[in-house]
């Protein structure tokens, strides 16, 4: 049966997307709005701001910035891995709210100058951090370089060997593998103990190299790979059963930093406002190609997967709210305007499932 009759008038619990870039100012304004649109009402906020959010003071009053926006949202805030994060901030930090710790190796992505270079000098806080309880949430890739025959299509696989250290020397700490793109980073985080999992992209399970290799709008970090790493993405999120979850890593950018022409692109993929839709798609896709079934794809994997698996690993209770799921007409709009901003989404322009909040 397709997906689009044995899913037509689902209910389910509304969505948590685990990874979430929401900007600040102007961006803010345009993007926060949206988040509902794609059946989300809990967020994984990334700390990647100019300058970076490295202390509670800053992550809480960024919380308050985004309650202005829609105080429906439950954001779950976090702290960007920087040199002034010492160990005795991490408790005060659990005890203000503060769920984790993002670590962005240094110039791999959007607002990454601040980043890591390496992860030996922040052993104690990441002791301190499995004390306590707080996630560390790591952007997996090793920087391009060209000594080291390291580029954007293996920064992820040449990271593994990392990920993997870190959990054998901190075997009670929490931590997730953001946006797997890989068969290998899949394979990874599968070897590892249940403290490790991975989040999953919605544009992940679309693209491969081609697609953003001549489109800006489709140019991510980490970047797509082969087919063969799309299919291995596509079967850990229909066979998950808490190791992989939703995190969409959605990016808005304004259309001038994705056309090019002064500079590099600009790297991020907006899906924000079909979280819960695209996902849907990818599968839809996915059974086309003769890479899953549609028997494969149950209900109770998508209520895993859309944020129960999430939740769990959190610890954070189940939503109150509904969302219904449809396949009709609708399409992915061509573009979310407001104070001068234009950020193109994903796939626009093309069919989509619908979301709908039960009241």
């Amino acid at each position: 049966m397709p997906l689009s009759e044995k899913f037509n008038g689902l209910e389910l619990p509304a969505s948590a997307d685990f990874h979430v870039h929401l900007r600040d100012g102007a961006m803010m304004e345009a993007v926060v709005p949206t988040i509902r649109a794609g059946g989300v009402d809990t967020v994984y906020v990334m700390p990647n701001l100019v300058p970076p959010i490295t202390s509670s003071a800053a992550a809480l009053a960024y919380k308050q910035r985004l309650q202005a926006q829609d105080k429906s949202i439950n954001y779950l805030m976090t702290l960007y891995l920087h040199d002034s994060i010492i160990p005795a901030a991490i408790r005060g930090a659990k005890a203000q709210g503060i769920v984790g710790i993002k670590s962005y190796p240094a110039g791999v992505t959007t607002n990454s100058a601040s980043g890591v270079y390496s992860y030996e000098p922040f052993y104690p806080v990441f002791k301190k951090m499995e004390e306590e309880g707080l996630v560390l949430n790591l952007h997996g890739e090793c920087p391009s370089d060209c000594s080291k025959d390291i580029t954007v299509l293996n920064a992820e696989s040449s990271f593994l060997p990392t990920l993997k250290d870190l959990h054998a020397k901190f075997p009670k700490l929490k931590i997730v593998l953001e946006h797997c793109t890989t068969a290998a980073a899949v394979a990874a985080v599968n070897e590892c103990g249940p403290n490790v999992v991975g989040t999953i992209t919605a544009h992940h399970l679309f693209l491969t190299i081609d697609d953003w290799a001549d489109d800006p709008f489709s140019y991510c970090k980490p970047v797509a790979k082969l087919p063969s790493d799309r299919e291995a993405l596509i079967k850990a999120a229909i066979t998950s059963t808490g190791k992989f979850f939703l995190g969409t890593d959605s990016a808005p950018h304004d259309i001038s930093a994705k056309k090019g022409g002064k500079g590099k692109t600009a790297a991020g993929v907006f899906t924000q406002p079909y979280a819960t839709q695209l996902v849907l798609s990818a599968f839809e896709l996915a059974i086309t190609r003769g890479v899953i079934t549609s028997s494969q794809v149950s209900a109770d994997l998508l209520r895993g997967f859309l944020g129960g698996f999430g939740r769990k690993f959190y610890g954070i209770a189940e939503s109150m709210e509904k969302i219904v799921l449809t396949k009709g007409t609708e399409t992915v709009g061509e573009a979310f305007m407001g104070n001068g901003i234009e950020v193109v989404p994903f796939r626009k322009g093309l069919a989509t499932w619908s979301v709908s909040w039960k009241k």
